[in-house]
């Protein structure tokens, strides 16, 4: 976490602490009015994936009016680089955690996955499950597919999902993560498999989105709807498909 993404967060969310002393004095009716709540949760929710979870907003709401105020700021900047530093320790520790355990507990869970009955292991570590079978064409490297999926984490939480949208995606099969270029060209047209995806076939250690920690083993429910027409598809992945790395 950079200094000055989290010095930008806390300042947007005292924009919005310092406008207001309770919920009851705010207003949501105009389009400024709902754009300002929504940086307010939007930063908010940010700020405690980050792991600020101690953020003291009346310190915040003091270093708005100050600035706002033109007043002396009652902390020199050093002070405050001090700060800022200290915080981004604790949240490169509290991430370095967050993938320790989501490695180990991902090669956990796949070791005991791999022996159920009806999961199959490929050479690569892939893990799948036939939930619906069908004799639809096969997709290749080149192809783009038409899709439905629901991508979850091993505990079970959803981090995506075009099912919950209401529309499936067309992507290119080259253009996703190493489990997907994998998992679809091992299906029919009119097959559901389940992909468990080790973590070196996903994102490995980066973490794409706060809500998908690094080394995450992912679980897919993966309908293969279709293979387009390449004279009519379109090559650029959808902003939801879980693009390569």
């Amino acid at each position: 976490m950079k200094q000055h993404r989290l010095a930008a967060a806390v300042a947007l969310v005292g924009l919005v602490l310092a406008g207001c002393d309770s919920q009851t004095s705010v207003e949501l009716k105009t389009p400024a009015q709902k754009a300002s709540y929504g940086i307010g949760l939007n930063m908010g929710k940010s700020l405690a994936q980050e792991g600020m979870d101690d953020l003291d907003s009346k310190a915040v709401a003091l270093g708005i009016e100050d600035a706002v105020g033109k007043k002396e700021q009652k902390l020199k900047d050093d002070e405050l680089i001090e700060a800022f530093s200290a915080l981004q320790k604790r949240a490169e520790e509290r991430l370095t955690k967050m993938s320790e355990e989501a490695s180990a507990a991902g090669k956990k869970f796949l070791e005991e996955n791999g022996k159920k009955a009806g999961v199959t292991t490929t050479a690569s570590g892939l893990q799948y499950e036939v939930i619906k079978k069908a004799d639809g064409p096969q997709p290749k490297a080149t192809d783009v597919v038409t899709v439905h999926y629901e991508g979850k984490l091993i505990d079970g939480k959803v981090f995506d999902s075009s099912v919950e949208r209401g529309s499936p995606i067309d992507l290119p099969v080259s253009g996703v993560i190493p489990g997907w270029v994998e998992g679809l060209q091992l299906m029919h047209v009119g097959e559901k498999y389940k992909l468990y995806i080790p973590s070196e076939l996903a994102y490995g250690a980066q973490s794409p989105s706060p809500a998908i920690p690094a080394n995450s083993v992912l679980v897919f429910d993966l309908e293969l709807l279709g293979i387009k027409d390449p004279a009519s598809a379109d090559q650029e992945v959808a902003p939801q498909a879980p693009a390569s790395k």
